[in-house]
């Protein structure tokens, strides 16, 4: 079944859930009367292309049909989920959104961006209430995870549940809140810092630049990866959170913060906060610095998927779902055992691919076969497994940052203890880039010594020896011309 999404209201955030929802495979129609949409829109698309198949190990879909529309009701038609993102207006929602309704099919949804409006305000002004709730992401959408999902009192429950799956499909980490609040909770706390970074540049305290530096360079790399209260945890050493509270609780009656006042952004503070900002990065057009946060994002996630904790549990997750939704491998050719999109991180001063990443990839190939033949997570877990004892690897076409690549692997050999394998490396055109020979060797686990696989393991691998036996065999092979030693 051809799912369908709708985006109306092509800005920056309305542009990264086309991204997101385009890139995961679902067609997607557009409504924006600027004449100027569908140019911003390719460029947000552009570096969504760039940076998010990058963030996964596993294929994303093919992409879906993107279709400009001219009218909202063209855009609407067939669509399972309608994304409004329209300014923050809410007389404008009201009106977009009656007319959504007035069009869309009886059981889609209405997902709303509104980072500050409450799903009851947004259905005082719409026929059924019901069907719109609080999709509130973060920029890019196409790249971070979270979503905060608002419903209406009126929702139906199996709705809700739903939109919540529907997220998820496309690799977002829906957080749905206990009851609705101005603001949600993200912008609520986010303002109240926003607050006090601009009461410091106004006050001559510090600058934009030094208070980004405090950020980065400091507690904004702890909250990546820990957030807030489990960071103040840790502080209060092996007695907790309760001795972090007695500790520094009584600090926040002291006058430090000016919270709760809001500074005056008359002309003057403007442009001192704009001069600054200015200064800050240079001579970098927007394009450049939203490239730039791709990158960072996408080797920071990568690297809390490599730990599967915080944001990159959410990208674990998702590579599972895709690997899920694979074709079964069809035994009768060489399988293949990775899909991927050559992230931005894999690049080197060549502005190709590293060589240590081609060994990485085919890694994660031979790890797809060893699953694949039976050598699964459950049966390492019983004790026994395949080491690498020896590796071949022959470079031969260059693949750079966002193209995609495939790994095929033959079954030279699974007798005994030996499974001796060769992946090939292809791009999308299917010229073949690189080749990696390996000789595994099967272990018990608990003696790190050489052992005869299991029973069905053994009898697995007779079986797909037997077929990939009348595939044509490489003219030049290496492994195993030494003796054997685990």
């Amino acid at each position: 079944m051809t799912r369908r999404a709708a985006i109306v209201g092509g800005g920056v955030i309305g542009g990264g859930w086309l991204a997101r929802f385009l890139l995961n495979g679902w067609d997607v129609a557009v409504f924006d009367p600027d004449p100027e949409a569908e140019r911003k829109l390719s460029e947000v698309l552009a570096n969504a292309r760039r940076s998010l198949p990058g963030l996964y190990d596993a294929a994303l879909p093919p992409e879906g049909h993107l279709r400009f529309c001219v009218s909202l009701e063209e855009a609407v038609a067939g669509a399972q989920w309608i994304q409004e993102s329209v300014p923050e207006r809410l007389e404008l929602k009201h009106r977009v959104l009656t007319q959504i309704q007035a069009v869309m099919a009886n059981d889609a949804v209405i997902g709303s961006s509104t980072s500050g409006f409450k799903p009851s305000e947004l259905g005082a002004g719409v026929p059924r209430p019901g069907q719109v709730l609080v999709a509130h992401p973060f920029n890019p959408v196409y790249l971070l995870p979270v979503v905060e999902v608002v419903p209406h009192t009126s929702a139906a429950e199996d709705v809700i549940t739903g939109a919540l799956q529907t997220l998820r499909s496309i690799g977002m980490m829906p957080l749905r809140l206990r009851r609705e609040m101005d603001a949600h909770v993200a912008d609520r706390f986010l303002e109240a810092v926003w607050r006090e970074a601009l009461w410091l540049v106004k006050d001559d305290i510090a600058t934009t630049q030094e208070i980004d530096d405090v950020i980065r360079f400091g507690f904004g790399i702890r909250w990546a990866q820990m957030g807030l209260f489990e960071t103040y945890r840790i502080a209060g050493g092996e007695a907790g959170m309760a001795h972090f509270l007695a500790q520094f609780g009584p600090c926040l009656k002291w006058p430090w913060t000016r919270l709760t006042d809001v500074p005056d952004l008359d002309a003057a503070l403007v442009e001192k906060i704009s001069a600054q900002s200015d200064a800050q990065s240079g001579t970098r057009s927007i394009r450049e610095l939203e490239r730039i946060r791709d990158d960072n994002l996408v080797a920071l996630m990568r690297a809390l998927k490599g730990r599967d904790w915080a944001s990159g549990h959410t990208l674990c997750e998702h590579d599972a779902r895709l690997r899920r939704a694979s074709a079964a491998p069809d035994w009768s050719q060489p399988v293949e055992t990775a899909a991927r999109s050559v992230p931005v991180d894999w690049t080197d001063y060549n502005g190709h691919m590293n060589e240590s990443r081609y060994l990485e990839l085919f890694s994660s190939a031979t790890d797809r076969c060893m699953e694949l033949i039976g050598c699964d997570a459950a049966y390492i877990e019983a004790g026994g497994s395949y080491f690498t004892v020896e590796t071949h690897l022959q470079h031969l076409g260059e693949t750079h940052a966002g193209a995609t690549v495939r790994v095929t692997t033959q079954l030279l050999e699974g007798s005994g203890k030996r499974l001796h394998i060769l992946n090939r490396m292809f791009d999308a055109g299917g010229e073949l880039l690189a080749t990696a020979e390996h000789l595994l060797i099967h272990v018990s686990l608990a003696t790190r010594r050489a052992t005869p696989p299991g029973a069905e393991l053994r009898q697995r691998l007779a079986e797909l020896q037997s077929r990939h036996a009348a595939l044509p065999r490489p003219e030049r092979l290496h492994c195993g011309k030494r003796e054997e030693s685990v």
